[in-house]
């Protein structure tokens, strides 16, 4: 046990000069193209009733900034829909390892989730599954850059293998 100890605290030593030579890694293109939803944005949309809730009009407002060392956005966001006022924050990231966009959400409702995407032109696709009333529920979330300061929301769910089916729509708008 003892050898074991001070094996580990030799490579423990060694690895502080390594890690000091080592150049700082730097954000690439991939994290810069997250750099689209940098700032404030106000989003007004509806949802469809349903198993994921009442339905009816939403708000959000968020605001994004780059987290120290520029590889991630963090997003703080206040909204209001049917299901009441709240509040939540996300983390989006790219992951080169999987080559895909990362997105972590959790909100005041206790809704936490965790979600992988891609980016083709100016089209955003996220997608997720998950389980509502006891069933297979897939999410996939398209985001359409309309331009600079606007972009186009829709959200789409097949539920146990259903057809795709628009369950909400929104716009959102860069505040200045």
């Amino acid at each position: 046990m003892r050898t074991l100890v001070t094996v580990a605290a030799f490579l423990g030593v060694l690895a502080i000069p390594l890690s000091a030579q080592m150049p700082m890694p730097k954000p690439g293109p991939e994290q810069n193209r997250i750099g689209y939803f940098a700032g404030r944005w106000k989003m007004e949309g509806e949802a469809k009733p349903g198993p994921m809730g009442p339905g009816g009009k939403f708000t959000d407002t968020s605001t994004c900034d780059w987290f120290a060392g520029g590889f991630h956005l963090v997003c703080r966001s206040e909204g209001a829909s049917p299901m009441g006022a709240s509040t939540g924050q996300a983390i989006m990231g790219y992951d080169p390892m999987e080559r895909t966009y990362t997105y972590y959400f959790i909100s005041s409702l206790g809704e936490g989730f965790f979600v992988r995407g891609s980016v083709s032109g100016k089209v955003w696709t996220w997608n997720m599954e998950t389980k509502a009333e006891g069933k297979v529920m897939k999410l996939r979330v398209t985001i359409t850059e309309e331009s600079p300061t606007s972009y186009g929301f829709q959200m789409e769910a097949s539920f146990d293998g259903s057809p795709w089916a628009v369950v909400s729509e929104a716009k959102a708008t860069k505040l200045r």
